[in-house]
């Protein structure tokens, strides 16, 4: 007989190491970056509000996650390679570091040397039907964006479940 995958067959730590991969995957983080945030959140547990919100904040405002929420590209992976080839300026500083965290106030830009590259040319007429999250705003004809404020936990409800994560690197 042929045992079914369901949750009800998933142990403690199986259905932990689930939610963990689950949102590793959906930021594409490789185990050493993922297990760093986490463990910085988990030094400041008791220090900070909510934990989960913390770590999604932190994910969210990641450089690479801002381009993809601002439009400049349709997938993670293509915004970690775009902000890896050096087309987005931060505050007027070139940053090709995915991880860079930026913060309210913050304007990204893609650079001037790279706008009339076909990859960017070619998304401004859905940039310009494009709405971003409320905590961003796309400036389509000037090819940036800001950072208006942080994330609200309203806007960052992870398809998981956090406190299964925090449990998981706890052990």
């Amino acid at each position: 007989m042929k045992k079914s995958k369901n949750k009800k067959n998933l142990s403690e730590y199986g259905r932990e190491l689930k939610e963990k991969q689950k949102l590793k995957e959906l930021y594409g983080l490789r185990e050493r970056q993922f297990k760093n945030y986490v463990k910085d959140i988990l030094k400041k547990r008791g220090k900070v509000e909510d934990a989960g919100v913390l770590l999604m904040k932190k994910l969210s405002l990641r450089l690479d996650n801002v381009v993809l929420n601002l439009g400049f590209a349709n997938t993670l992976p293509k915004a970690r390679q775009l902000v890896s080839h050096n087309h987005f300026l931060v505050n007027g500083k070139k940053i090709n570091v995915p991880s860079f965290e930026v913060k309210k106030g913050d304007i990204i830009k893609v650079a001037p040397s790279s706008i009339k590259k076909p990859v960017f040319s070619n998304i401004i007429p859905e940039l310009k039907k494009y709405k971003p999250p409320l905590w961003l705003e796309l400036d389509v004809e000037k090819m940036e964006g800001k950072v208006l404020s942080e994330p609200t936990p309203e806007d960052l409800i992870p398809p998981v479940e956090i406190s299964s994560i925090f449990e998981f690197y706890s052990r």
